[in-house]
């Protein structure tokens, strides 16, 4: 099967739309369509049910994207081998972290990562940490921050430091005057979140859905000044890491009792080739990010 086909084929898959998939590429739409009837006219089977607007795949279809996945990525994967082979230590390192830890964690060690190995690309994806480990699993990602004490079966991954989520309250609010929180009672307040997805907003979801609490969310952003700035202005309250709230904020961090630990280490797909820049990563990350987070 041409390759090129099968890229076009997997981009249509995900896109769902031959105008937009056309623009993603960088084709004309007509070429692509003709790629794909190319293709089905090989495997001898419909595979797209063409509509105005909307493409679905045949359940043909969903069978060759399967394994059409799996080729390209396989084929990826002999790739960098072939290139480490020849001598190649350049390299582009697909990294997916949440913004929250790209902006307060990872600053210092990734200058310095760079500094080290000039010549290694680093393409950092933000995202949520659910999101993460699926782009893990489809081969979008080579490594990834996630929570390494949620262990999965098809990703590797080695704890790079531990935190804890706390309630973060304006200066003059009622429950800034207490040592702890419980959830209970964080929950009955109005809040401000994260959206689902991201592990700030994890634990809340399943404490409400749990003891089936229906949360006042007053607003939902990623963005952690954004945030910060509701919960100063009263809005609501939140969750966040005591790491990322300074004195000049005039916020009031409190722990949960029980409290909720969060560890975060460094994943990748154990059936993904690491290249030789991706496992300096890992090593420079295990070894720098301790020290450089004593000074954030």
């Amino acid at each position: 099967m041409d390759l090129k086909r099968l890229k076009y084929f997997c981009s249509l898959a995900k896109i769902g739309n031959f105008t937009h998939t056309a623009t993603h590429l960088g084709i004309a739409q007509p070429a692509l369509s003709m790629a794909i009837k190319k293709l089905e006219d090989e495997v001898g089977l419909k595979l797209v049910n063409r509509a105005e607007r909307q493409m679905t795949l045949t359940s043909d279809g969903e069978v060759l994207l399967r394994h059409a996945q799996q080729i390209l990525e396989s084929v990826n994967q002999a790739e960098l081998e072939i290139q480490e082979l020849k001598g190649i230590e350049t390299g582009t390192i697909q990294f997916g972290a949440s913004s929250m830890l790209s902006s307060y964690y990872l600053p210092t060690v990734l200058a310095k990562f760079k500094q080290r190995y000039p010549k290694v690309h680093i393409n950092l994806i933000e995202a949520g940490t659910a999101s993460l480990q699926q782009m893990l699993l489809e081969g979008v990602l080579d490594l990834a921050l996630v929570r390494s004490d949620r262990p999965h079966d098809q990703i590797r991954c080695v704890e790079l430091f531990e935190e804890e989520v706390v309630a973060c309250v304006p200066l003059n609010h009622p429950l800034s005057q207490q040592t702890s929180i419980k959830m209970a009672d964080f929950c009955q307040q109005p809040l401000v979140l994260f959206r689902e997805g991201y592990f700030l907003r994890e634990s809340v979801s399943q404490y409400s859905k749990q003891q089936h609490i229906e949360l006042d969310i007053r607003f939902e952003t990623n963005l952690i000044d954004l945030l910060k700035a509701m919960v100063i202005n009263e809005v609501g309250i939140s969750t966040g890491l005591s790491r990322i709230i300074s004195k000049d904020d005039q916020l009031v961090t409190l722990p949960f009792e029980p409290n909720i630990p969060l560890h975060i280490g460094i994943g990748w797909k154990k059936s993904h080739y690491l290249s030789k820049a991706s496992r300096a990563f890992v090593d420079f990350m295990q070894q720098h990010l301790a020290q450089d987070m004593e000074h954030v």
